[in-house]
This record gives C-alpha cells, sequence and structure tokens, in this order.
C-alpha cells in the first residue's frame, strides 16, 4: 500500500492504516499524525492511539460525523505518504531514556538458552541487545508496555515454544526483531534476556505513563548487586533515566 486508507471502527472510531510493514517510515507518519490532529484541536476528537502502522481515531458521534471528520483527517495524511523518515515534521519533545537491564540467569530465564541458540555467549549477547538505540513504536498488551524496535538481525529468535505461565514485572523479551518491557509480571512468550527497575506505569496518577509512542530508549546493562540496589526509592531516584544529551 502506498498510500493510506481509512477504515471504520464501529460507530465512533476509526484507523487511519499507512501500509502493512513495521519499519520506521511507517511509524514516523503515524505519529505525525497524531501530533497534527492534536495541534489542530478537532472538534469532536476524543484520543488518538499509535499502532505499529495506524493510528486509531475515537471520537464522539454526537459532535462530529464520521464522514466530515475523515475528511479533515484525510487532509492531514495525504502530505504524510510523500515523506521519507528525515522529512517528516515532529512537533513533540524527542525524549530519549536510560533504562538499567542486568542480563543475569537470575533474573533472565532465558538467558543462557538463548545466547547458546545464538550462538553467544552471555555477555555478547547482553553487548549487542544493548548497543541500539530503540525505537518505541507503540505501547500495548499491559498498560505502558512499550515494543522497542529494530531488534538486531544476529539476535532474532522465535517466540517460546511453551509460552511461560509467569515473568516477573520488568522482564525483558524479544522475539523476531522486536524486545518488549512487561510492566507488571504476566504470562509470556518472549525469551526473557534480561530485567529492568525502569517505572514504566503508575496507575495512582491519571497521566502514569513513563514512555510514548515516538520515544527512544538505551538498555545500560547493569551488574546484579546494582539491578537489586535499584529497588530501593532513594537508589531510583539518583539514576539517571533521562538521557537528555542524546535528545539534542
Amino acid at each position: 500500500m502506498n498510500g493510506f486508507r481509512i477504515l471504520p471502527a464501529g460507530d465512533s472510531a476509526f484507523a487511519v492504516e499507512f501500509g502493512d510493514t513495521i519499519d520506521r517510515i511507517v511509524s514516523e507518519r503515524v505519529l505525525t499524525l497524531a501530533q497534527l490532529i492534536e495541534r489542530a484541536h478537532l472538534s469532536g476528537v476524543l484520543e488518538t492511539i499509535p499502532t505499529f502502522r495506524s493510528l486509531m481515531v475515537a471520537f464522539d458521534p454526537a459532535r462530529v460525523a464520521f464522514e466530515a471528520l475523515a475528511r479533515t483527517v484525510s487532509k492531514l495524511a495525504e502530505p504524510l505518504v510523500a515523506f521519507a523518515r528525515d522529512q517528516a515534521p515532529s512537533f513533540r519533545e524527542h525524549r530519549c531514556w536510560r533504562a538499567p537491564a542486568c542480563y543475569h540467569p537470575d533474573v533472565a530465564p532465558d538467558l543462557e538458552a538463548a545466547a547458546a541458540r545464538l550462538g553467544l555467549s552471555m555477555a555478547e549477547l547482553a553487548a549487542r541487545h544493548a548497543a541500539p538505540s530503540y525505537h518505541v513504536y507503540m505501547l500495548g498488551f499491559l498498560p505502558g508496555q512499550p515494543y522497542l524496535g529494530e531488534l538486531p538481525e544476529s539476535l532474532a529468535l522465535p517466540r517460546r515454544e511453551t509460552p511461560r505461565l509467569r515473568v516477573e514485572a520488568g522482564s525483558i523479551g524479544v522475539a523476531m526483531r522486536m524486545t518488549c518491557i512487561f510492566p507488571r509480571a504476566t504470562p509470556c512468550g518472549l525469551n526473557v534476556i534480561a530485567r529492568t527497575p525502569l517505572p514504566l506505569w503508575n496507575p495512582t496518577q491519571t497521566d502514569g505513563l513513563l514512555l510514548q509512542p515516538g520515544d527512544a530508549l538505551r538498555f545500560v546493562p547493569v551488574s546484579l548487586e546494582t539491578f537489586e540496589s535499584l529497588g530501593n526509592a532513594d537508589a531510583r531516584a539518583s539514576w539517571r533515566w533521562r538521557d537528555d544529551e542524546a535528545a539534542e
């Protein structure tokens, strides 16, 4: 699909679909459209929800008709299909985060097996996984859970044949070209190769999400001792979570 299409989703939402692949150019179009809609303050729009390749637009049908809103959103979307990755305008702050990640079998139940399957040592797997700056494509599955790409091709693994019934909060899993951080304990079919104390979601706050689609995140390898110490609130407060220099 070279352009975009609008797909109704019930009587109070529609999706603007920009493609059928997961890549940064499609993601930039999705995120830029969300920014344009927000800046336009369109009547009746309640929320926009970015996904890998589309933007869900929720609206109040008592305030705006689907046809009228779809026409307006189409006009905003049309110029975006011509943008290359470095041409798309960006109106929101480009935030970069530093997440401490412990690559140790005591907190990463699949680390040893994943390294063996890839023909790497556990230290080599950790170094390669922590090397990129990851793009937050979307949030989903659990509140605040980021889908991060792209995982280096040399680390691409299939999902586990048998999902685990429980992985701990902060578990970092990999499968195919994606890596995810699970903000709470959950069943999981990904290969868990690390864990982070990064606080992704605070349910006691109105806007309790830490990461947002379009943010960047780097993993910083830490020892098991440091990981355990970051369970303390004072130690977490001393960690430099934001990488403001990278954002400039």
